[in-house]
């Protein structure tokens, strides 16, 4: 039996752990324990990226004080990605769409507004982004990721002319 701090439903690297199924998954989200367990986990993961949670009801988020330090970790060791993009469909799978949404939005900030982080944008556009289990949610993530897209005609995450028209 192999333990996962962000189980999925899917293999991961890891061929000894097991998916998770949906009763499984169900049982997680009614206990108060595991789901604390869960936040906890997220918290420290965050922080070893050089995040803060700022609110656990809404999932904000902002650089914590060793950003520029753990930013460079995650400019410089690319499998940083694939663990985000676990973190990121295991926030789906246990019910914190609202903290996809910010995690996605912080990495879409940071690469294509701040530009910290050149070596996570094309995991943050390619993957990242489309772990958002709200379509309505994903779709305003996409725009803004085209808003400061550089340069905009090279966006290929979305159809050019749906996200012109978009609101």
């Amino acid at each position: 039996f192999s333990f996962r701090l962000f189980p999925l439903r899917e293999h991961g690297m890891n061929l000894r752990a097991k998916p998770l199924t949906c009763q499984e998954i169900q049982a997680f989200r009614k206990s108060k324990e595991i789901m604390d367990r869960f936040i906890r986990a997220y918290k420290l993961m965050l922080g070893f990226y050089g995040i803060n949670l700022v609110n656990e009801e809404t999932g904000e988020l902002e650089r914590a004080e060793n950003w520029r330090e753990r930013f460079e970790n995650l400019n410089r060791f690319s499998h940083n990605n694939l663990r985000i993009t676990r973190i990121l469909k295991c926030l789906g799978e246990m019910g914190y769409e609202d903290y996809q949404v910010h995690l996605v939005k912080f990495f879409l900030t940071e690469t294509l507004v701040e530009e910290t982080l050149p070596n996570v944008k094309r995991s943050a556009l390619d993957y990242f982004l489309f772990t958002v289990r709200s379509k309505e949610k994903r779709r305003e993530l996409v725009h803004y990721a085209w808003q400061h897209f550089k340069p905009q005609s090279s966006f290929v995450w979305g159809p050019r002319d749906k996200l012109q028209k978009y609101k």
